[in-house]
């Protein structure tokens, strides 16, 4: 199974990816390579072989979960440029995306 053109094209719209034509030719070979790269993984045997997700076992040090002092309010804004009703006050970023579809 190889990646074309058209395929490309395709990703490309779903991601909302305006590409060049350069881009597209560019894309669509390496994305070739990695496909065939894949068929040629599909070639190993790995029967026997438990799935990992790490190649060394790990183990979580967790902490207990306990309550403790924490800093007061007026420490936490006091280099705040603004800050209003116990909250940092930032501007605005977002006004208005329109309809998301």
């Amino acid at each position: 199974m190889g990646i074309d053109r058209k395929e490309v094209e395709h990703i490309a719209k779903l991601a909302r990816l305006e590409l060049t034509e350069k881009e597209k030719e560019l894309f669509t070979e390496q994305l070739a390579q990695i496909v065939v790269y894949f068929e040629k993984l599909q070639e190993l045997d790995v029967d026997g072989i438990e799935p990992t997700c790490h190649v060394e076992r790990m183990t979580n040090r967790m902490r207990k979960d306990e309550l403790e002092p924490s800093i007061p309010p007026e420490e936490a804004l006091s280099n705040a440029p603004e800050s209003e009703a116990n909250q940092f006050r930032v501007p605005l970023v977002v006004k208005d995306i329109g309809s998301v579809s």
